[in-house]
Order: C-alpha cells, then structure tokens, then sequence
C-alpha cells in the first residue's frame, strides 16, 4: 500500500513458504528484494523510490507469481502487478451523503455489455438516464481482474484489483465519482465464496482453501480452519478497500449460502462491521447486501437476536414463484412454484419457502420472515442469473407479451421490498444475456463447454461460452423509440418509481395485504394493498388473458391512481376510463390522490 510520504510499503502473507523476495520489474531489468518476516507468516518491504505504474512479482522458494492483494493487473492475470498511488485521484463528492436503505432502487449492470464500448467511463453519459428513470442505486457485476477480456466477473482471481480491460483503478473511481455528482449510490457485486480457476495463485502463499468444504465453482475459501485469521483479514481488508479507496456505497455478497463459517462471529457479520466503520468518516451509509438462497431472517437480524446485522437480503422466492406462473415454465427450482396463491403468499410473508417442503431440494427449505419488515429484502422479475442461467439467455420480453410484461413490473414496484432492475428490462430489452468467459486455459475452456451443455441439455442448443459472438449478443440495445411499446414500458417504470417517492403508502413496508378474489369470472383475481387507511393503495392485478369484473364497491374516496394498460404504458385502457372491471394482465392501483 502506499503511504501519505508516497512511499510503498509490501505486506504479503505467506506462511506456506520460508522465503519471500519482491521483484521489481523495469523492462528487461529486475531488482530482487529479500522481504522482512515479521511472524504469523507476514513479509514486509518499504522503498520510498517507487513510481506510479512499478512492476512486480513475489518470488516464493523460486517461483514467481503476482501479489494476491494487487491493486492493479494491467497486463492480466498471470503477469506482474503494478504500483497504484489511490491518493492522487481528485474526489468532488464531499457533499454526498447516501441513500438511506428504504430508499433503495437498484439498477443491476454488466460493465462488459452495458455499453459497446464495454468500459466504466463508458457508462457515465448513460447515469442521467437511471436517475431520471427513478433509479438510486447501480449495482455493478464483479469486477475483480479475471482471465481475458469476457466474463461476466465471478471468475475473478485478484479481488482487489478493476479489471484493466474495464478501464481498472482509475475508470472505477471515475465511475463511482460520477455516481455520486448524479445522486446515484454505487454498490458493487463482490465474490467471497470461491476464486477463478485460471491465474489464482493464492494457494500457493497460504491455505486459503477449506479442506473441509467445496461450493459449486470449486474450493471454498477458509473461513474457519486452521490458518484462517490470514483469510479473514484478506477479506476484510478488500472490504475496507472498496469503501475507503473507492468511495463505493455498498457491497452485494455473491452466493452467501457458499460462504461457509462456524466461527462464534460470522464472516459476513464480520464484513458488516468493518465496512460501517471504513465508511464512517466518509459521511454515508455502506449497505451490505447477502444474496442468499437459503431463505434465512438471520441475514438481517441484529446480533442481538442472533443475526448476522446485514443491511438486506435477496428474494428469490418473488422471482420464482411470479414467473412461474407467467410462463408455466415447472423445471428445476420452478418445480416448488407456479400456483396463483404463492402471489399473494409472497407479498404477504416474503418467502414462499418458509419451512415448508421443498420438491426441488427433497427437504423442508427456509423460516418465516413474517415479522421483519419489507425493506430488508430484495426483490426483481430479472437479474444475471435468471436470464443467463437459461440456455439461450432469454429475457422475460422473450417470453412473454408487453401486457404481461407490465403486469409483472407494476407488481414488483408496488411491492413491499427494495426493487431490483437487471440492465434493459425497464424498456423491454429483447437482445439475449449470455454465460460468456475467455478463459486461456484449452482444458478449462472445453470443461466450461461441457458444463454448460450438460446443464442445460434438456432446454435445447446451448451458445458456446467462449465465442466472441456469445458476448456482443449480449449488448444491450439501449433504444425505446417514441410511441413503441418499448417507450411506454420504460415510462411505466418511471412513473411507479415516481409514485414509490410520492405515494405514503409505498414507504409502508410494514402494513399490506393480499388475497386472491374469491369465485373469479374467468381467471384468477390479485388483490393487494398497501399501507393503512386512509392513504392506503388498492391493487387489483389480473392474472388471466380475460377481462375480470372487479369488487362492486371501490374503497371510500378511492379514485384510479394508475392503470398498466393505460395508451401512455401501449396499452388498451382508455384515457379516463373506470369501468368496474380489470383488462387482461392489468394492473389498476385505486387510492386517495396525495398531497
């Protein structure tokens, strides 16, 4: 790390080896530096001569890797680090103070495919655009340097390190810079469950990896074995990394049901603490966010109740149990959902899931989260996963119609949780999200190939992962033109978005409701409200492809706040309107006009 006399100070741990030398490099020329053992398997070395840009490797017994804790890889995985002096960028955002947790809208992004440039500045002159959508927060995919120049960043091997073909150190701070002058929050995806199979070498420094236990992308890292304070502080120290060299507003933990710990304090608990207190001095809140498929309130819950005290949790519940009844799609973990009433379970309860059996797992899977309030979970009809996780990468405007569309974005900006976009979906993106790498390693490449195939066998033809094609189809479009459908979904968005500021009872994640209608004409009926009366919303969602009467009686001084199918969304509902009955997959909200 650099110090504030722009000296450099080397700390490497080590304690799988007896001797450490540092390698400066300068073309063709090469320094070789015995480092100082300073116990518990630590090696330091200071040079007050240093410049910007220095190259260097670690040379270990004899071998020669670069540092795991490296700032910057502008030349990739497997060749030296370099020297970034973090000082010397010019932060503007004295005055920014956050976004409050309840606040929270967050607008998920693939630094690669957002743009065609596929770099962080890149995606600057599109910030305007997310803030005036209603948009508070990008939440970007990992980032760590990874092998190549594709990938959609779970494969990163240096996590300290923006990926040079990014734009690395100084592209992500311009980002998040530029973030914060738009009033937009910036959270990153951070992976801590596994690193990349090519170019990861921290094996070879320390014992990183559990011998105990193993996710789905390989070696789990050791959080509770022996010689795991060295991994911990690792970890805690990228966290503090991101927050006070980064300025970022938060971290969404990847796979949290992969990071294995039974230590009295928890890892994540752990990440929650340093982060608030890296952050402290900086004037905002730092959101820690767990995506976990586990279904478990401790995520959330203070310490004091036996929780972990993370800021919020992933949903996935809310995705599964909506799409599955809009596409009759029943494979895999669709086969626990699909039925009308999981609707109004989840908007309810949040999980669908809590404690009841499982087809997918063959065992009882999650708790109630029924007393924890709404804002505490993270909820979206598409993400990453969803779409790339299918063979073809089909985004739900693939699947179904605009109507449907509408239908399940209202619901999810009407909900009582934190929404979550996936890049394009707020104007219907149709251009396919694809698993891509480049990966250097032939072997790796042709495992990865079979995987994916073997995966997906039963979905039909699978893209490969390693064509360049699989990337740039994965472009977002970018294009609503006036008067399409395209124009008027993404208006729909803005304007729920509008109203979750406006309207008192969307910033009630406490008091809802919800109930399917009894004895539907032809379909089923939603009903769901939201806050407490008088300001309380009334919804009514059809969920069939026939019009549907509604209740006789609007609520008392009720009036028609928002119809998905109004001409403004493409839709079919006239221009002032009230007939007592719900058009197909449409989306009416009745409720007092507010102040």
């Amino acid at each position: 790390m650099t110090q504030p006399d722009g000296s450099v100070t080397w700390r490497v741990w080590a304690p799988k080896v007896k001797r450490v030398e540092l390698v400066l490099i300068d073309g063709d020329r090469r320094r070789n530096v015995p480092m100082r053992a300073e116990g518990d398997g630590y090696f330091t070395h200071s040079d007050g001569s240093v410049r910007e840009g220095q190259r260097y490797v670690y040379r270990l017994d004899g071998a020669e890797r670069p540092d795991p804790c490296s700032r910057w890889q502008p030349d990739g995985v497997h060749r030296p680090s370099s020297v970034v002096f973090h000082a010397k960028f010019a932060w503007t955002d004295r005055g920014w103070r956050g976004v409050p947790r309840e606040d929270l809208v967050f607008y998920e992004l693939h630094v690669g495919t957002f743009t065609t440039e596929g770099t962080f500045d890149a995606i600057i002159p599109r910030l305007p655009e997310l803030r005036d959508l209603g948009v508070t927060a990008i939440e970007i995919m990992p980032v760590a340097q990874f092998p190549g120049d594709r990938n959609w960043g779970y494969d990163g091997v240096h996590l300290f390190a923006p990926q040079d073909t990014y734009g690395g150190p100084e592209g992500l701070r311009r980002l998040v810079n530029a973030c914060h002058a738009h009033g937009l929050a910036a959270v990153l995806d951070v992976v801590y469950n596994h690193l990349g199979p090519e170019g990861n070498y921290a094996g070879e420094f320390g014992p990183y990896y559990s011998d105990r236990y193993r996710t789905a992308w390989g070696a789990a890292l050791n959080y509770d074995g022996p010689g795991s304070d060295g991994v911990r502080d690792f970890i805690l120290d990228n966290v503090r990394h991101w927050a006070e060299e980064y300025h970022l507003d938060g971290l969404r933990l990847d796979a949290t049901q992969s990071i294995f710990d039974i230590s009295p304090v928890h890892i994540t608990s752990e990440i929650k603490g340093v982060a608030d207190r890296a952050a402290g001095p900086l004037g905002w809140p730092f959101h820690v966010i767990a995506e976990s498929l586990l279904n478990d309130v401790r995520i959330v819950l203070p310490p004091e109740q036996g929780g972990y005290g993370l800021d919020a949790e992933w949903n996935e519940d809310f995705h599964h149990a909506l799409v599955a009844f809009l596409t009759g799609e029943r494979h895999g973990k669709y086969v626990d959902y699909g039925s009308a009433a999981d609707l109004p379970r989840v908007l309810e309860k949040t999980f669908i899931l809590d404690g009841r059996y499982s087809r997918h797992r063959g065992r009882r899977w999650g708790a109630s989260a029924r007393d924890v309030s709404g804002d505490r979970f993270v909820v979206g009809i598409q993400n990453h996963d969803h779409v790339g996780n299918r063979a073809r990468g089909e985004r739900l405007a693939a699947l179904v119609g605009p109507p449907v569309q509408r239908l399940a974005a209202s619901l999810m900006l009407l909900s009582p949780h934190l929404p979550f976009l996936f890049m394009g979906e707020e104007y219907g993106e149709t251009n396919p999200f694809l698993f891509f790498c480049s990966f250097g390693d032939r072997g790796l490449v042709e495992a990865v190939r079979r995987g994916r195939k073997n995966d997906y066998a039963l979905q039909g033809e699978v893209p490969d992962p390693q064509a360049t094609l699989s990337f740039t189809a994965s472009r977002l479009n970018w294009s609503w033109p006036d008067g399409s459908p395209r124009a008027g979904l993404r208006r729909l968005y803005r304007d729920l978005l509008a109203a979750r500021r406006r309207w008192p009872a969307l910033k009630d994640f406490v008091t809802r409701r919800a109930r399917l209608l009894p004895d539907p004409t032809d379909g089923p009926v939603l009903e769901f409200v939201r806050g407490a009366e008088p300001a309380a919303l009334h919804a009514y969602l059809n969920l069939s492809a026939n019009p549907q009467p509604l209740p006789a009686e609007a609520p008392r001084g009720a009036r028609l706040l928002f119809s998905s199918e109004w001409p403004a969304y493409s839709g079919e509902r006239p221009e002032g309107d009230e007939r007592r009955e719900v058009f197909p997959f449409e989306c009416l909200v009745f409720g007092r006009e507010p102040a």
